[in-house]
């Protein structure tokens, strides 16, 4: 009976060490899947750079730096994963902390003219989530960047990330600009942005309810149940 024992409590202690070798060799591959779509990311991010250099249309270039702003949020999302060792989900408060600067640097705006308020929460959210709700945040800031302030004129954009019930979000993009006219129908509006904020927030199956004035955006979603 003592060497059935033995024998059995020997066979679940290899059964054991092969699950944690098999879950480590699993972790450090995930661990370099994200590391190598963050530096394939960046590689495209400096080809577009590249490629903007050589052009001397202001509108291309425009729509060159919006399409690198779109692939450095996803760079970055991939980034805090590799960073924080947990690739079920990310701290998208740490996203939002470094995107949005890196957004009003981008456009060469001065920190004096336009200021950046942000209240995050700590909420964790998986990936799949993570990237249209990085791609959405991307989107509002740039729309507020480019159009809210026009003619050198002062003022705040404002980002907000809370979770309220035990698995609602909150995700609020709004500035104190000049507002959204009320001539452009934002159902129809056919600008890219704009329509990239719709089909990410039926990605995350998200509901969007916006104010003219002030601009403000506001993207409600659930978490999915751990």
């Amino acid at each position: 009976m003592v060497l059935s024992a033995i024998v059995d409590i020997s066979d679940r202690m290899q059964k054991e060490m092969h699950i944690r070798a098999s879950l480590h060799e699993k972790e450090l591959l995930l661990g370099e899947i994200h590391h190598r779509v963050k530096n394939n990311l960046q590689i495209v991010h400096s080809l577009l750079d590249l490629q903007a250099a050589r052009i001397d249309d202001p509108q291309v270039q425009d729509i060159l730096r919006d399409s690198q702003n779109r692939i450095r949020s996803m760079a970055l999302i991939h980034q805090v994963l590799y960073q924080s060792h947990d690739f079920a989900r990310v701290d998208f408060a740490g996203v939002i902390d470094s995107l949005v600067p890196t957004l009003v640097a981008s456009y060469g705006i001065e920190p004096e003219r336009i200021g950046i308020e942000i209240e995050a929460a700590a909420v964790q959210l998986p990936i799949n989530l993570a990237i249209p709700c990085g791609l959405i945040v991307n989107e509002l800031v740039t729309n507020a960047l480019k159009h809210a302030f026009p003619g050198n004129v002062p003022g705040i954009i404002r980002v907000v990330l809370a979770q309220y019930s035990h698995n609602r979000v909150r995700l609020i993009v709004s500035d104190n600009g000049i507002g959204i006219p009320a001539q452009l129908d934002l159902e129809k509006a056919d600008t890219l942005g704009l329509q990239l904020v719709r089909l990410l927030t039926s990605q995350v199956n998200g509901e969007l309810s916006i104010e003219r004035q002030p601009a403000r955006f506001t993207l409600t979603f659930a978490l999915p149940e751990k």
